[in-house]
């Protein structure tokens, strides 16, 4: 409950003024409903997080990465988005299977999306972990040469100022070491709206993944086809 309370508190008071537009969140659910197919070759997007990844408490096919990959093919931009998201996964937990998970793709992916720390946060583990583990992380997708897509997290403010000024940064500070693409706020498109939420009021429900998808869609679409077109 004590979990449950902190994200609610940040939800409430992090809630955005603008939200996804209604049209685009019906086109990322019409683009589940109709998907197109995966060509044999389309390029691999590694997801890899932890419950907002990973579909918490969703059937599946409704969580993040099988309605990206589903609007991403029907947009025009073939991928194969494959979900190495692990529920209550903290970025330590992460950090120690990641080159289990990375030497055991069939394919070596074009581009990852990393969304990680909101389990750090939750159980209040020092930013400096955090930022520490993120940056091993990431290095480690440097050393691969597999660029990558940031989905960032915010810190509840009942942590207080301290803990805010500490967490907040590490995810444009991290974007901007390793010259990665960043979603500031993973969450911001469904902040404030209970229909889109689960009953934990802690993940977003199928309607709530298309609003995070419409949001997204086009920044993972060009970094994509930019990661496609450096290979050639």
């Amino acid at each position: 409950m004590r979990k449950i309370a902190l994200l609610s508190a940040l939800l409430l008071a992090a809630c955005s003024s603008e939200d996804a537009p209604e049209s685009k969140a019906s086109a990322a659910a019409q683009a589940v409903a109709n998907a197109a197919p995966i060509p044999a070759d389309a390029p691999v997007i590694l997801a890899f997080g932890d419950s907002l990844y990973a579909g918490y408490n969703l059937q599946p096919g409704e969580g993040y990465p099988p309605r990206l990959e589903a609007a991403l093919n029907a947009g025009g931009t073939p991928a194969r988005v494959v979900n190495a998201g692990v529920s209550g996964d903290t970025t330590s937990a992460a950090l120690q299977r990641l080159t289990f998970t990375l030497d055991n793709q069939p394919v070596k992916p074009v581009l990852a999306l990393v969304g990680l720390g909101g389990n750090d946060m939750l159980r209040g583990l020092p930013p400096e972990e955090t930022r520490a583990n993120l940056d091993s992380i990431l290095t480690e997708f440097d050393r691969r040469g597999i660029p990558v897509v940031l989905t960032g997290m915010l810190a509840a403010p009942n942590l207080g100022a301290d803990y805010t000024e500490r967490f907040n940064p590490i995810w444009p500070d991290m974007a901007k070491k390793h010259k990665a693409g960043l979603v500031p706020f993973f969450l911001a498109p469904v902040l404030g709206n209970s229909a889109l939420m689960l009953g934990d009021n802690v993940h977003p429900n199928a309607e709530g993944v298309n609003k995070i998808v419409a949001a997204t869609q086009t920044q993972v679409a060009d970094a994509l086809k930019k990661a496609v077109e450096s290979r050639k």
